[in-house]
This record gives C-alpha cells, structure tokens and sequence, in this order.
C-alpha cells in the first residue's frame, strides 16, 4: 500500500479512521529548523472535524505529540514522528455496513483489491489519514520559509457559488474560507440548506505558492507539474487538477496564452501567469497557482442503491458523522501538499548543479 511519498523530504502517514491512533514520519528534513509542537498544531487545527456547522461534528481535538529528530526546539536531521490519538470515536453507525459497499466510497475497491477491509469510517481510506499530510506540511513550510517563500489556498467556488473578489485577510475570517466576504456567507448558507435536505456539495480550491525561487522541478518525468498532479489527486475527494488557466488555455490562441517575458530588478518576469508559475516543469519565480476539484461528501444520509459482498442488491442510509461539504477542511490539506511538494524538491535542486572553478581534474 502506497503510504510515502517525496525523495529527500519525505513522509510516510499511517493509521486509520477509527484506530487508536494516525501519525506520520518525515525523513530527509535538514537540521537546525527551529520546530515546535504548537508550529505543527497551528496548522492541524485548521484541518480538525468540529471547527463549525459546516463540518463533521465529530470531536477530535488533534492533538500531536512529538517523539523524535527535535531537540531543545531544532531539528536535528533524524526522522521526525508525530502521532495523535482518536478520542472521540463511535464504530457503531457502521456495523450495519460491514457488508455492504457505501456508492462514491472505496469500499468496494478496497474489498476487491485486498479481499479484507476495515469497514469502520473507510478505516485506511478516510480522510482522517489527512492529518499527517498537515503535520509535515507545517514543517515543509518552515523549509519554504528560509528562501522566502510561502503557502496559502481558499475556497474558490463551492456548491456553483464563485469567489468574486479577493481578500486574503478574509480567508480566514469566515468558516469556509472563502475570500470574498459576500460569496462565502451564500456559500455557508447552501451548505446549511444542502446539510438538511441530507445532501452535500463540492467545488474548487485554489493554492497559492509565493516567492518559490527559480529552477525546482525535475524534468522529465519529475516535473514540478506532474509531482503537483500526483500530490493533489492523491487527497481524498479530489477528481481533476489545474494549473495556471488550466482548462481554460484551450480557448485561446498561442499569442494570449503564451506569458510575455521582461526584465526587472535584475530578474525575468512574466506579465501574465497563465502558466501558473512552470515552465517545462520548472519553476519560473513567478506564483504557482493550483486548483483542485472536490466532490460532494460520498456519505450523505438519503437512501442509496448498492450491493454487499454477496452481490446482493441492497438499500443503504449512511449514518454517522460527516461534513456537508469537505470544502474548509480540504485548503489546509492541499496546502500542505503543495508545502511538500515544494519543499522536496528544494531540496533536490540543492544537488543540482556545481559551480565548477575549472580545477585540473584528479
């Protein structure tokens, strides 16, 4: 089972949804980053059921414990773990699914794939697994940090409502992040009316990486699009990706679509960012701009038609606790992917090229 993913910054998650516990481990992450546990909670607190109305109300508080690579406050270059134990679980609501395969779940592939599956919230599968993708994030961003750079997302469009204005001060004033103050009270309002018609929506987020220097990505087959590809379609819920105008670049003609280069400050610039930030799937200093497509939550509590592990036809009710719409909690996960993403291949970059001073050779 694939449970790791970079090269030199890398992190291996583990545990399930309702287990004693999920955690994560990070190796290849550079000594002497000061690191502390409140760094990785302020970031797994964004990601946490029970935030509001709009979320699951399962209680978890999250908390992480660290147990290794930080001492006395800064990394040491050994692998850090981090774990975190499930405090507010209730297996009950699923034993009637034991049997049965939830439509939009994994639970059939799973069954079919391994012949066995922890049927108790998806077990491997949930969403809850997303909290050691946070954690390392948050330390990924410290790397991204020392030349500069940043990470932010926002909820672009959920239920058909479109962001029409950008503030980002307003991201996280509001409960589904969204920056425009208006669309994002329309957006919690369709929640709320999808929530008790015992539905739920989907829709677009956008992740932001500012100040990322020039030349990460590593072509070919590693390209900074490709891993961004990768990193985004593995979040649960996510069904398409973009970059830049994505989509949106089959309307226009090479001459629009095309970003015209100028010089400033010393440096290449680009007037437009239709690329989004890549260029033959290196960085080009400019934003990289992502966009990610959620589903509407699998678990909505209407009667479903499906079949067991008999293939018998059935009708199914989910149960249990679920977000309305995965939209909130899904920023600060896609966030950190692209945290990681980038920080790894910082790293990479690092073993690049040598500045060679035309020494005689040995």
């Amino acid at each position: 089972m694939g449970s790791s993913f970079g090269h030199i910054f890398k992190l291996t998650t583990w545990g399930e949804s309702h287990g004693p516990a999920l955690g994560v481990v990070i190796e290849g992450c550079p000594a002497g980053i000061p690191l502390t546990v409140a760094d990785v909670q302020r970031q797994l607190d964004r990601r946490r059921v029970g935030q509001s109305a709009v979320t699951s109300p399962r209680n978890e508080a999250d908390r992480a414990e660290l147990l290794s690579g930080v001492f006395e406050g800064v990394t040491t270059g050994a692998p850090i773990s981090l774990i975190t134990y499930n405090k507010d679980v209730d297996s009950s609501k699923y034993e009637n699914l034991r049997d049965v395969f939830r439509p939009g779940h994994a639970d059939y592939t799973y069954w079919a794939k391994y012949g066995h599956r922890d049927h108790r919230g998806g077990g491997r599968s949930s969403a809850r697994e997303t909290w050691g993708r946070v954690a390392a994030g948050a330390i990924a961003r410290k790397i991204l940090a020392s030349v500069g750079a940043e990470v932010f997302g926002f909820t672009r469009e959920l239920g058909g409502i479109v962001a029409e204005t950008f503030d980002r001060d307003e991201i996280e004033r509001n409960v589904v992040r969204c920056p425009d103050p208006v669309a994002a009270g329309r957006m919690v309002e369709a929640i709320e009316r999808a929530k008790s018609e015992k539905d739920s929506l989907g829709g677009i987020v956008e992740i932001c990486a500012a100040g990322v220097p020039v030349g990460l990505g590593e072509p070919t087959f590693d390209k900074l699009d490709a891993l961004i590809g990768q990193a985004m379609l593995s979040i649960p819920a996510v069904k398409g990706v973009e970059l830049g105008e994505g989509f949106g670049v089959v309307r226009s003609r090479g001459s629009q679509a095309n970003d015209a280069f100028y010089a400033e400050g010393g440096r290449v610039r680009t007037r437009t960012n239709n690329a989004g930030g890549t260029l033959g799937g290196i960085s080009s200093g400019e934003d990289i701009i992502v966009r990610i497509a959620v589903k509407p939550t699998s678990s909505v509590a209407r009667p479903q038609q499906t079949v067991d592990t008999s293939l018998r036809a059935r009708s199914i009710t989910v149960e249990g606790r679920h977000d309305p719409s995965v939209l909130p909690r899904a920023v600060p996960v896609a966030e950190a992917m692209l945290a990681i993403v980038l920080a790894d291949l910082l790293l990479r970059d690092r073993a690049s090229r040598i500045a060679w001073n035309g020494a005689a050779e040995p």
